[in-house]
């Protein structure tokens, strides 16, 4: 099945469906018919110890082994632990607000981090989730059990305050405040101070965490269609901009794959999973092919 299969959920169809819970529930659903391999592993189970065996121990636990050196009974004992602990951050700064399409950029983030918290949590992980501008505005700790999604899903729609971003204070308090090693998603459009993106993330990596960052563009903003005259207006400053685009377009374009091109170096420096991800790209289709990735990447 390719991204472009009619299988799978486009914006508009997405964008339908209005609560966030059920929107997710349908972007699953297109990820299961289009991944074949899954990259999660459920629960992992590691050996604790031996005990002596006693009346009404399932059988299927007794070491043989044992039993044929010392002749008597001993079971096996085992920790379960779960396989990934995931911390969703996802950015809720003015600048996620621009929508050329029927998902602007929170919405298409938020499914997203939905939908991968609904994945992971089916899959026996832990899940927790923050939503950011330049402090955490809305957090819960990561849980595994199922039922966790409708407190994920409600700090996702916590109102936002339409401040600018702050990445360094943000990522500096989850590498201070997350207790283990675990698997960091960041999801943002990285419109603001792009070293203390980087900086942060390497504090998380010395933590030792998987990092992963999900840069979340709208198509106007990769492909600047604009024609005629047009006035800019900054959603995290001040400044407006009146001209003819058609003037700014080549300039604007080298510019944005500058910004791209120095956002993939960086986040490579920090060992860290890089996917650009357009908001007119059918959600499913796109985490389709990060997870495809990822367990090509895990083999």
């Amino acid at each position: 099945m390719t991204p472009g299969s009619r299988r799978y959920l486009h914006p508009e169809a997405i964008a339908r469906i209005a609560r966030l819970e059920l929107r997710a529930r349908a972007v699953v659903e297109g990820v299961l018919a289009g991944l074949h391999k899954s990259p999660y592993k459920g629960q992992s189970v590691e050996f604790l110890q031996h005990r002596e065996y006693v009346r009404g121990d399932d059988l299927r636990r007794v070491d043989w082994k044992v039993w044929g050196r010392q002749d008597r009974f001993y079971v096996k004992e085992f920790e379960e632990e779960t396989n990934l602990r995931v911390t969703l951050v996802v950015d809720g700064s003015a600048s996620m607000n621009y929508a050329s399409g029927p998902l602007g950029k929170y919405d298409y983030a938020a499914t997203l981090a939905a939908s991968l918290a609904w994945l992971a949590l089916s899959h026996g992980d832990a899940v927790g989730c923050s939503v950011f501008d330049d402090k955490i505005r809305a957090s819960v700790p990561p849980r595994t059990k199922r039922s966790h999604l409708a407190s994920v899903v409600e700090v996702l729609e916590t109102p936002r305050t339409g401040r600018p971003t702050a990445f360094m204070p943000v990522l500096r308090s989850l590498a201070e405040t997350l207790p283990r090693r675990g698997l960091v998603m960041v999801i943002s459009d990285l419109l603001g101070d792009r070293d203390g993106v980087f900086q942060g993330m390497q504090l998380l990596r010395k933590r030792g965490h998987d990092l992963v960052l999900l840069h979340v563009m709208d198509d106007d903003e990769l492909d600047f269609p604009f024609e005629g005259p047009t006035r800019f207006e900054g959603l995290e400053l001040p400044d407006a901009l009146a001209c003819n685009p058609r003037s700014l377009r080549a300039g604007y374009l080298a510019a944005v794959e500058a910004f791209l091109a120095d956002v993939r170096t960086r986040a490579a420096a920090v060992r860290c999973d890089y996917s650009l991800i357009r908001t007119g790209e059918p959600v499913d289709a796109a985490l389709v092919k990060f997870l495809a990735r990822r367990a090509s990447m895990a083999v």
